[in-house]
């Protein structure tokens, strides 16, 4: 893999994440309330696939999540990762190699199953309400059971 593959998914992850945040953080500090969430999380290496940079960049989005939620705590601004191991609604179904997805998504599970869109709506739901305010510079784990933390 050459250097500008590996790099990539860091640097475009990285500067959009950024160039998000900064935005929505401006407005929130004015309000001195809010909530950033971010959707990811950095989990073990994944040694199947080749994937380079991208684990990687998971990895430094979470760190500045880390960060970002030291820094605008004081102003009331909460930042919370939510972390799946995988929405398979997000593969077609007609997808030439879902079942190999499928098995690499829900088989590590502890439950069986995948984490679905109206299971992340609803973490989301609750991350950004008032019912959990007190949770911030926080990953949430709804991976049923995939990465164990």
């Amino acid at each position: 893999m050459s250097l500008a593959d590996f790099e990539q998914p860091i640097h475009n992850l990285v500067r959009s994440t950024f160039i998000t945040w900064r935005a929505a953080a401006r407005h929130m500090i004015k309000q001195r309330t809010g909530v950033i969430l971010a959707f990811g999380g950095d989990g073990d290496p994944v040694r199947d696939y080749s994937i380079g940079g991208f684990q990687v960049s998971l990895a430094a989005v979470e760190s500045m999540r880390r960060q970002l939620a030291s820094e605008l705590g004081k102003f009331g601004v909460r930042v919370v990762s939510l972390v799946t191991g995988g929405v398979m609604e997000l593969v077609p179904n007609d997808f030439e190699h879902y079942d190999v997805i499928y098995d690499a998504v829900v088989g590590p599970t502890m439950l069986k199953r995948a984490a679905t869109l109206a299971d992340v709506g609803n973490v989301a739901a609750f991350a950004a309400s008032d019912m959990a305010q007190s949770i911030t510079g926080s990953t949430i784990n709804i991976s049923c059971g995939a990465i164990v933390d």
